[in-house]
């Protein structure tokens, strides 16, 4: 099947482009000028250099809501597109070029309180329209299907799937919900003057946690039930992945921190701030990520002291710590199931998810090489 690759201006006359030449996306008239052409931004790590790089590579986000929502880019460049290799079909590459600076710097200084105080709303204003526009489904789409339920013969279908069926099904809706997430990191402020292992770091360490505090917002804690597949599906829906622990306490995470009954606005700053964590390993400039998380965390505190909801703080911290260990243990899942299944994860798991989850330098024994 040939690939579909959505078409795109080209970036130096703002033509229909026709593909990507010499690495820039240009029509006919433009491809052999690639001087003139704007630079392509890609992630690359010390220990990334080696390894699979769709993650160092250019995003497409993908949309399995009934209702396509458009990721409104700060310029031309942040466009995204999926680039399928000649030769390789059905081999998706995906990509992430260009920048969509935001135009809050959190390096700006700032001469009083009141001049603070416009600031943090900056941070906070650019962060909330981040994750608006970066969110898989809006909050009036989910409450309209809040009560859309599995029927006893759908839940029975997915049940009866084999184990590793549901896995690789569940590993493809996650890496559509962890696009969304690099989306949103990609324009929270600070995040792009960071180097790029650390933005990486970042990513690979903190997308999940991104993604079960957005969980919430897709999460009816009437019935017990998530959005999943076009419809609101409880534990019992997830049987054949046989990690019932690891559901009900990603459930249970959900309901706690529904419980806490955080605004849209709120949950927009807690997600950038558990993802911007100057305490993963491998940093190589903490520094630099630390004044980013304290521009974050005061923009967070200055909305819940605006609010009236200052405690509302400490009991956020609380809900990280879980989240590592959800995280964890999805990891520690996932191990065992590649014990068992081996080439399902080698050849089937979706490329983003086994770079961000699934290392290779954990796969000795398939002799797998890149």
């Amino acid at each position: 099947m040939e690939a579909q690759i959505e078409v795109i201006p080209c970036k130096i006359c703002g033509d229909k482009s026709s593909g990507v030449h010499y690495g820039v996306i240009t029509c006919e008239g433009c491809k052999g000028s690639p001087g003139e052409a704007q630079p392509t931004l890609s992630f690359h790590s010390k220990e990334s250099r080696n390894r699979s790089p769709h993650l160092v590579q250019p995003l497409a986000p993908s949309y399995p809501f009934h209702v396509e929502p458009k990721l409104p880019a700060c310029s031309p460049d942040a466009h995204a597109y999926l680039d399928c290799s000649q030769g390789r079909p059905q081999t998706t590459t995906l990509v992430y070029r260009g920048s969509c600076e935001s135009a809050v710097s959190v390096s700006q200084g700032r001469g009083d309180n009141s001049g603070q105080s416009e600031g943090r709303e900056e941070v906070c204003a650019s962060i909330v329209r981040s994750h608006r526009e970066t969110s898989q489904y809006r909050v009036e789409e989910l409450q309209a299907l809040r009560w859309k339920l599995f029927s006893r013969e759908e839940i029975h279908a997915y049940q009866s799937k084999s184990m590793d069926e549901m896995w690789q099904h569940c590993a493809l809706r996650l890496t559509d919900a962890v696009q969304y997430v690099v989306e949103f990191a990609k324009r929270i402020p600070g995040f792009r003057q960071l180097c790029q292992n650390d933005q990486i770091v970042l990513l690979k360490n903190g997308s999940m946690e991104v993604v079960l505090v957005r969980m919430t917002r897709a999460f009816n804690t009437e019935n017990s039930t998530v959005f999943f597949d076009g419809k609101f599906a409880g534990t019992e829906l997830f049987k054949a992945l046989a990690c019932s622990d690891l559901i009900a306490a990603v459930f249970d995470f959900a309901h706690s921190l529904c419980a806490l009954r955080l605004t849209e606005q709120q949950v927009a700053l807690f997600s950038a701030l558990v993802l911007i964590n100057s305490d993963r390993p491998c940093l190589e400039e903490r520094g630099r990520v630390e004044r980013v998380k304290k521009e974050v965390e005061l923009a967070l505190s200055h909305t819940l002291h605006r609010d009236n909801q200052e405690g509302l703080m400490n009991k956020l911290y609380q809900k990280v710590a879980i989240l590592k260990s959800l995280c964890s243990l999805h990891i520690e899942k996932l191990r065992w199931f590649r014990q068992l299944y081996p080439l399902t994860v080698h050849s089937l798991f979706p490329p983003l998810y086994k770079e961000l989850f699934a290392s290779d330098t954990d796969l000795p024994l398939l002799g797998i090489h890149h």
